[in-house]
């Protein structure tokens, strides 16, 4: 198994209430009512609303705006609530709950956890819950913050010093910390990913644990951890109280690399298929409405508010127009390797299923899947791209619509190349990995 506390919170607040791989290719917030869209034809809706869940990450933000614009009443939807959750376990116990039973039935998530769900790899009755993915809510805009203590490194995204201070680490008697925000989910193979591509092995070099995303700061402020992985904005929030700086952004690790998406319990989906489409539709056209320029100002006042955010727009706003500031000296303007909710040309949106294929391929090279996880069936079981297909038409975005459910081979920073025809070439490649 990977080297990481999968239970261990450095916060209390964390508490929450094919064939093989290689054999297969927040409740009750109301709208603002007076820039809500004009209402179309809901389709005769079966439920006027679902609970979804989200985390304090501006990668959330389509599912805010779709409430607080008023998409969601827009297509027939209008009770629709969206939730604030503490962590990315209680997202998980959450949706296991489901919202009749005090839960929620979807909402933002790490991308990979909808699979780990239906796989019954991380429910705590460690029984399958099927989910679906409607949707990815946006590219890039996460990043790997480094405390102070090694400013003077000024460590970037290939760089041989990584080692060095994992070195000096392990030979003064402790290990290297780095924090993510759940096993087995986006940031923390990042983080994996990035260390191992340097020469530092995760499960034995570095010591990986689980914090929420909004407690990462306080805990690099407090030196509780030496290096994090996390979205926006909280490695600018580091930058701008000056207790970090940021070693990368991931766009530079895997540029337009898919992040959270749009889950739902395939339960109440099946049952609710209507209300489902109404809702996909919804988000995105809030992802539309994000993506616009003209837009971003009053995006940031919106999610900045406390029971959102709970943050300045100083936090929020530079990174999403495109300005990094690293906390290092590097300062980047107009970057192209920005967060992205959106593209009429390069489907951003769209949930891939060749993405999906390299989280999973990921999750077996760190133990958190079998070797023998049927990579093929289990996507064809949660990507739901035929229902994102279907919504895109319907709200006139027959233009974003790709013509396959591949975007191809994709290359990594380190020159790492994965193809979505041959995982298994791509994980045997790899020198650093849980398998034996």
């Amino acid at each position: 198994m990977p080297n990481l506390s999968r239970r261990k919170f450095l916060v209390t607040a964390a508490g929450t209430t094919a064939g093989a791989l290689w054999l297969s290719a927040c409740g009750g917030n109301q709208p603002d009512k007076t820039a809500a869209p004009a209402a179309t034809d809901s389709g005769d809706v079966e439920v006027k609303g679902a609970t979804l869940g989200f985390i304090a990450l501006t990668d959330a933000a389509p599912l805010i705006i779709a409430k607080e614009k008023g998409f969601f009443d827009k297509h027939g939807v209008p009770e629709m609530k969206v939730v604030k959750q503490t962590s990315w376990a209680a997202t998980r116990d959450n949706l296991e709950l489901g919202a009749e039973r005090g839960g929620i039935d979807g909402g933002h998530i790490l991308t990979p956890m909808p699979y780990l769900l239906t796989a019954g790899k991380i429910t705590k009755s460690s029984q399958p819950l099927p989910m679906y993915i409607l949707a990815r809510l946006n590219v890039n805009g996460q990043a790997l913050s480094l405390s102070n203590e090694f400013l003077k490194e000024k460590v970037t995204i290939s760089d041989p010093k990584i080692k060095e201070i994992a070195d000096r680490k392990k030979a003064s008697g402790t290990l290297l910390k780095a924090a993510v925000t759940f096993p087995g989910g986006t940031h923390d193979l990042w983080m994996r990913y990035w260390l191992s591509a340097n020469g530092v092995n995760p499960n034995s070099e570095a010591d990986l644990v689980v914090v929420p995303p909004a407690q990462m700061v306080a805990n690099l402020q407090t030196g509780t951890m030496d290096t994090y992985c996390v979205g926006e904005p909280w490695n600018q929030r580091a930058v701008n109280m000056k207790i970090g700086y940021t070693g990368a952004i991931t766009g530079e690790l895997w540029n337009d690399h898919p992040e959270k998406a749009l889950t739902i319990r395939a339960d109440w989906a099946d049952k609710h298929p209507k209300a489902t489409l109404a809702m996909l539709k919804a988000v995105q056209e809030a992802q539309i409405w994000c993506q616009d320029p003209a837009n971003l100002d009053e995006l940031c006042e919106i999610t900045s508010k406390d029971k959102y955010f709970k943050t300045s727009v100083e936090d929020i706003k530079p990174r999403l127009a495109g300005t990094f500031d690293y906390g290092d000296g590097r300062t980047v303007t107009d970057s192209p390797l920005k967060m992205f909710f959106w593209s009429d040309t390069d489907s951003h949106s769209f949930p891939y299923k060749s993405h999906d294929l390299w989280f999973l391929t990921e999750d077996i090279r760190w133990g958190y899947l079998p070797q023998n996880t049927d990579t093929k069936a289990l996507i064809d079981k949660v990507n739901r791209s035929d229902l994102w297909r279907e919504a895109a038409k319907a709200i006139g975005q027959e233009k974003a619509i790709p013509a396959s459910d591949s975007r191809g081979k994709e290359t990594f920073f380190d020159g790492v190349v994965f193809d979505p025809e041959d995982p298994k070439g791509y994980l045997d490649s790899l020198k650093i990995k849980a398998l034996a």
